[in-house]
């Protein structure tokens, strides 16, 4: 055998594994950006209103943002469930593992749908004028009557997606986007007869999408016959509250987690803003950026917790450690891409979002910062989804509970704001640049700390594998 073909040989699978990956995530990619678009449509299209009108908007959609994110991660212990019993050619509990997290996801919609609305009583005491709190706090109410519908959607993603089924999560999505766009032209603007609703016509459009990209969900899967086998809906069941409270210990940390790196975004806008229009206006584009870059490394991640849970349902730990790294070494090659792309177009890409020369040069420095975490942020949400394939979620909600709280909120503000008080603080603020120093500084020992933590349980579970694993196939009939 020559040498070139004994290296072909040699590579093989990881070219397999990253083959198979990618036609995974590539389906939830394009899904994930169209679910951005929505709320890209909901403020450019309220934008041409009034700036009332898109300050209620920027506002409802704040809190909206944190909920919505909060109860994505909450949801998505159906994904390393039902990948598991996939490896494991369990086919025949899946149904009963979906129909429980359908019922854990009306009772979370529920949870969400109330505290977006006890949100809305903080609106009055944020120093907005009361119109603009008024119309916050009508967005939100109206918008919340879509999370029952946003929860159980997500179950019934998570089930997809673990079996294998990603289109049907793209064609949903683009339809949703599709819908959002036309519904907002109607109900925003009051065309063809329809009221002129303005803020409030964005959170109608939203919230009847989400109960018809639900309702297209459920009927792509009663109709196909790939979910033959694993359906949930071949009968009823009420609530097993035990299998709800599993997949609750699993996915609250999730929750727990993605709350709190939105939240210290968010957090972090709010210490921005006292720094003027151009620190806020800069921030906001370099974060919006960095975010649609973070699309990708994060459809990787749900795509690689698909695999590794199939793998150690299957019985094979060193299978879902092979898995874990493909996918991490993925991310990677993605960050250290995206990360030059920004460095050397920074000035483009400022330039694409404003044309005003301040904001410009402001969003073109911290857009050095972006790239620079590019790697670290790949890493991290990508080490964090190979360990909760492994049905292992609180060692990766403590470690980016420090990296967010502990670590870039207080550095942020030690750099960005010199506390006079602190000794190591700088002699004059450093304004949003410390915050971003601080984002970067966290999410690099995020990075380091998961990676870690990945490597260390894959082994632990590599060393307690059994002589004869299991074997299964880890596809689902048809």
């Amino acid at each position: 055998m020559s040498t070139a073909t004994s290296a072909a040989t040699a590579t093989s699978p990881v070219r397999t594994e990253i083959a198979t990956l990618w036609r995974l995530t590539w389906p939830m990619l394009v899904g994930q950006l169209a679910t951005v678009g929505m709320g890209v449509a909901d403020v450019a299209m309220t934008g041409h209103v009034s700036a009332e009108e898109l300050a209620a908007v920027s506002l409802g959609t704040s809190v909206w943002t944190i909920v919505l994110v909060t109860v994505m991660g909450t949801m998505m212990a159906i994904n390393t469930v039902v990948a598991h019993e996939i490896g494991a050619a369990r086919f025949d509990q899946i149904p009963h593992s979906v129909r429980q997290s359908l019922w854990k996801g009306v009772l979370v919609g529920l949870v969400a749908c109330l505290f977006a609305n006890v949100c809305t009583l903080l609106f009055d005491h944020v120093g907005l004028d009361q119109p603009v709190a008024d119309r916050a706090a009508l967005f939100l109410h109206v918008i919340s009557l879509g999370m029952p519908a946003f929860a159980c959607f997500r179950a019934l993603y998570g089930y997809t997606t673990s079996i294998n089924q990603t289109i049907p999560i793209m064609w949903i999505a683009i339809f949703g986007l599709l819908f959002n766009v036309g519904s907002n032209w109607l109900l925003v603007y009051g065309n063809w007869g329809f009221p002129a609703l303005g803020a409030v016509g964005c959170a109608v459009s939203t919230a009847v999408g989400m109960w018809l990209m639900l309702a297209a969900m459920v009927f792509w899967i009663r109709a196909s016959p790939v979910y033959r086998m694993t359906t949930p809906f071949t009968g009823w069941e009420g609530p097993d509250w035990r299998a709800i409270g599993q997949m609750l210990r699993i996915g609250l940390p999730i929750g727990v987690t993605y709350f709190a790196e939105v939240s210290a975004f968010g957090l972090i806008s709010l210490l921005v803003a006292r720094f003027g229009v151009v620190a806020v206006s800069s921030h906001q584009i370099a974060l919006n950026f960095a975010s649609l870059m973070f699309m990708v490394p994060l459809s990787l991640s749900i795509g690689m917790m698909t695999r590794v849970g199939q793998a150690m349902g299957e019985g094979q730990p060193e299978r879902a450690r092979f898995a874990g790294w493909v996918g991490i070494g993925m991310s990677v090659a993605f960050g250290a891409l995206s990360a030059l792309c920004i460095a050397v177009f920074r000035w483009e890409i400022a330039a694409a979002y404003t044309s005003d020369p301040a904001v410009q040069a402001a969003c073109a420095h911290l857009l050095l910062f972006a790239a620079l975490f590019q790697l670290s942020d790949a890493v991290q949400v990508a080490t964090a989804s190979a360990i909760r394939g492994y049905q292992v979620t609180r060692p990766p909600m403590l470690i980016q509970l420090v990296a967010f709280w502990g670590i870039s909120l207080p550095l942020g503000y030690i750099l960005g704001l010199a506390p006079a008080w602190f000794a190591w603080a700088p002699s004059a603020p450093m304004e949003a640049t410390g915050f971003w120093i601080g984002l970067v500084v966290a999410l690099t020992v995020a990075a380091v700390l998961l990676t870690w933590s990945f490597e260390k349980l894959a082994r632990q579970r590599i060393r307690a594998a059994p002589l004869a694993p299991v074997a299964a196939t880890g596809k689902v009939p048809t």
